[in-house]
């Protein structure tokens, strides 16, 4: 993990513009206060899965949110709309905050949109529709891909969450502006996340014990370290995300998976599921529906049939779980020509957004990651990322953990 020379930060914050700071900082803070993914996560998950349990699979009760942005709404388009983006001297700045103040105020509707009709559409407004050549490439996947036996789930909550705050030291002994709380989440069900850098495990988590350090590479290791740089950068919004984000993050955090040694064929089956039942909730088929045919059309597994087919239905139909798969094969497309690796740590960004990085770095506005990710100092991991420029998607995961 690399420190960036101080003597770059401090010439990148004397670059920005009074105008682009203003909109940063107010761009970073609207984007955490609107916080869709909380506020479209059911609070009430495993009483949805008792019920739909209780009904023979057939009815799958209605989920329960936290608080929406009803009486909100109005005031932050508002504040929004009225800061000085054109006012942003630097014309390359500019429009990556125009494109993220466009971003923000489709995230608040899709929030204020959440169980009404045309939330649909306000989610293929942000995240794109799922197209007939990404649907085929998933069934294509789910076809392909062997069926494995899972394995046992000897881990839990407590073991996730030791591991996970003895990574954090790890960063913070180097680096002790690095900040990661590891957060025992309340509601069942939950499983894990990060938010607002911090990560999140579901009290009654489980897991098999050689899963564990795949996937706090995953979260930690991609989304957490991710944030710090981006907050370490003069432009704060690559902490929170320019536009469109999500792709590349969650392609970086799979591929995370596969470094560390364990990627298991039923998690990329998993991410071809997720097209599958992302692309049915736009068709409007029920919960129930698409849980059905996950199992019986694919051989998903009950829990995982269950959770992916729920994801699907959050708001009343939301396609951003077909980024995953089509994040995982655009990376690993930029990789197989060439892409530099260690560049995708600088903040979170999408694809599109790397050349225009990469003249406000050779512009000395941005500076490079302050920290990688710890797995590269693994002679393995290298070696893993060599073969990850080489092959096919379809065969991108591991029969068991490798040493």
């Amino acid at each position: 993990m690399n420190a960036a020379a101080p003597s770059k930060q401090s010439q990148g914050m004397e670059t920005l513009c009074p105008a682009a700071v203003e909109v940063d900082r107010a761009l970073s803070l609207m984007d955490a206060k609107v916080d869709w993914l909380r506020r479209l996560t059911p609070v009430n998950i495993t009483e949805i899965w008792d019920g739909f349990r209780a009904s023979g699979y057939r009815d799958m009760p209605d989920s329960r949110f936290s608080e929406g942005l009803e009486n909100d709404a109005p005031v932050l388009r508002s504040e929004l709309f009225a800061l000085p983006v054109r006012e942003v001297e630097n014309h390359l700045l500019q429009a990556l905050l125009l494109e993220k103040q466009r971003e923000i105020d489709q995230q608040i509707e899709l929030v204020r949109m959440r169980d009404k009709d045309g939330f649909i559409l306000a989610s293929i407004d942000l995240f794109g529709h799922v197209s007939e050549q990404a649907l085929r490439d998933a069934q294509d996947l789910l076809n392909g891909v062997p069926l494995v036996e899972p394995d046992p789930d000897d881990a839990g909550a407590t073991e996730m969450c030791e591991a996970a705050r003895a990574e954090v030291r790890g960063y913070q002994a180097l680096h002790p502006q690095f900040e990661c709380e590891v957060i025992v989440d309340p509601t069942l069900g939950t499983s894990l996340y990060v938010s607002q850098g911090n990560f999140h495990v579901a009290h009654d988590f489980r897991t098999s014990g050689s899963r564990i350090d795949p996937l706090i590479q995953h979260e930690i290791g991609t989304h957490a370290v991710t944030r710090h740089n981006g907050r370490r950068q003069p432009l704060h919004t690559l902490a929170g995300g320019l536009a469109d984000y999500d792709e590349l993050q969650e392609g970086l955090a799979v591929l995370a998976e596969y470094l560390v040694g364990y990627l298991p064929a039923q998690r990329l089956r998993t991410l071809g599921a997720r097209v599958v039942a992302a692309h049915m909730a736009v068709e409007e088929s029920t919960g129930p529906e698409i849980y059905g045919c996950l199992m019986e059309d694919y051989q998903i597994g009950s829990a995982v049939a269950f959770d992916t087919a729920l994801r699907a239905k959050r708001g009343g139909g939301l396609t951003k779980d077909a980024l995953y798969l089509k994040g995982l094969a655009e990376l690993l497309a930029y990789l197989r020509n060439g892409g530099d690796f260690e560049i995708l740590f600088l903040g979170k960004f999408a694809l599109k957004h790397l050349h225009s990085l990469e003249t406000l770095l050779d512009d000395g506005i941005l500076h490079p990651p302050e920290i990688l990710p710890s797995y590269l100092g693994n002679p393995s991991v290298q070696k893993r990322l060599a073969e990850a420029r080489t092959i096919p998607i379809t065969e991108f995961y591991h029969e068991s953990p490798l040493a």
